[in-house]
């Protein structure tokens, strides 16, 4: 039967192609009605598929969970999760591990003057996390670095060579020129003496400004995350997940820590964080978009509050660069976290108004703990 239909369509086509009358021959004829009879049926099945209509709200929920040692559970069921949204229970209605499905990735570096002794280290550890965590057949990347502006290096792609040519593009701003004087970007020990001052009120007399003004220091996180989310991962589909490299301090982005949360939440992008910071960095101060930052010595301390806030209210996770964990150590597990996910969806009871909806998600082992973004925008 199905070789019948096949040769009528056939003949059909060439006769037209042809430009020639449509005569058929004895086979033809003979096939011809199969196929509009099939024809019929398929049509009639297509019409007993359902139909989804495009009102109906699904909310997706990409989730972690690791019991009390730190170790990812694996082989959960969606019966052993409690959802609510907005204080309200809520069926699971879509449930999957998602250990093997396509990953969108963006990868954001922090290139201002505090980064530049670490840069090397988070160069190479970022090659290896790369060629280890992308698949060319299904997963694809972007790369941007930051400082007082973000700046894309490499678009999605799903070539290994790409990325990595962006990762070898990696670098920190020149230093900043006063008055034909060289000086370091986050000026570790403060200004030269007998040059004033550039910070508004400090020192006598008219305040002078650089002869030569390039990008000197500055970052803008905030910015680079929020580019990330709203301009690349806003438009694709499936998991999404970005990773900042970086000492968490901000001080140059024209958008706030909030607004660059929220274009991750509407994105349903996840933000990991590893914080990594040079502590001779933070003795001066450094440019921000506003003009000159004094860099006090708890500037660090507050970046990782920042990032905690960040990662805890997408979904993410924020891991910290230390004497007893590398940052070769924490791609590591990072890569398990990535490829071990539950992924959850759900149709909410209610109506849905305009505004956030808070997520709540636990398992029924309370000995297990269960990371996913705190919420959604609905529009």
């Amino acid at each position: 039967m199905k070789h019948a239909v096949r040769s009528s369509l056939r003949f059909l086509r060439v006769s037209w192609q042809g430009g020639s009358v449509l005569c058929f021959s004895l086979h033809a004829m003979l096939a011809l009605p199969a196929a509009i009879l099939l024809l019929w049926s398929v049509i009639d099945l297509l019409a007993q598929e359902p139909v989804f209509k495009s009102d109906v709200k699904v909310v997706n929920v990409l989730a972690t969970v690791r019991d009390r040692h730190g170790q990812i559970a694996r082989n959960l069921t969606k019966d052993d999760f409690i959802l609510e949204e907005d204080g309200q229970p809520q069926t699971i209605t879509y449930f999957a591990t998602e250990s093997d499905l396509p990953l969108t990735l963006g990868l954001l570096v922090d290139v201002s003057m505090s980064q530049a002794r670490l840069l090397g280290e988070e160069r190479d550890a970022s090659y290896a996390f790369i060629d280890q965590v992308l698949r060319e057949d299904r997963d694809k990347a972007f790369i941007i670095q930051f400082e007082n502006e973000a700046e894309l290096l490499e678009d999605l792609t799903s070539s290994r060579q790409r990325l990595q040519a962006a990762l070898r593009a990696l670098r920190t701003p020149e230093p900043v020129r006063w008055g034909g004087i060289q000086l370091p970007g986050s000026y570790p020990g403060g200004w030269p003496v007998g040059i004033p001052g550039p910070f508004p009120g400090g020192g006598a007399g008219r305040q002078r400004r650089p002869s030569v003004m390039r990008s000197g220091g500055g970052t803008a996180l905030y910015d680079a995350v929020f580019l990330a989310s709203d301009e690349l991962m806003r438009k694709q589909s499936g998991r999404k997940a970005i990773v900042v490299l970086t000492d968490g301090v901000d001080n140059a982005s024209r958008v706030s820590l909030e607004r660059a949360i929220e274009s991750a939440q509407r994105a349903d992008t996840l933000v990991y964080t590893i914080l990594y910071s040079d502590p001779s960095a933070y003795s001066g101060g450094t440019w921000g978009r506003r003009g000159p930052v004094i860099m006090q010595p708890g500037s660090t301390q507050n970046g990782g509050m920042v990032v905690s806030k960040m990662t805890r209210e997408t979904g993410g996770r924020m891991f910290e660069v230390s004497g007893s964990r590398s940052i070769g150590e924490i791609y590591q597990t990072l890569q398990e976290e990535l490829r071990n996910q539950y992924n959850i969806g759900y149709t909410p009871r209610s109506e849905t108004k305009r505004g956030f909806h808070k997520i709540t998600l636990r398992t029924k082992q309370r000995d297990l703990v269960v990371q996913s973004r705190a919420g959604y925008y609905s529009d």
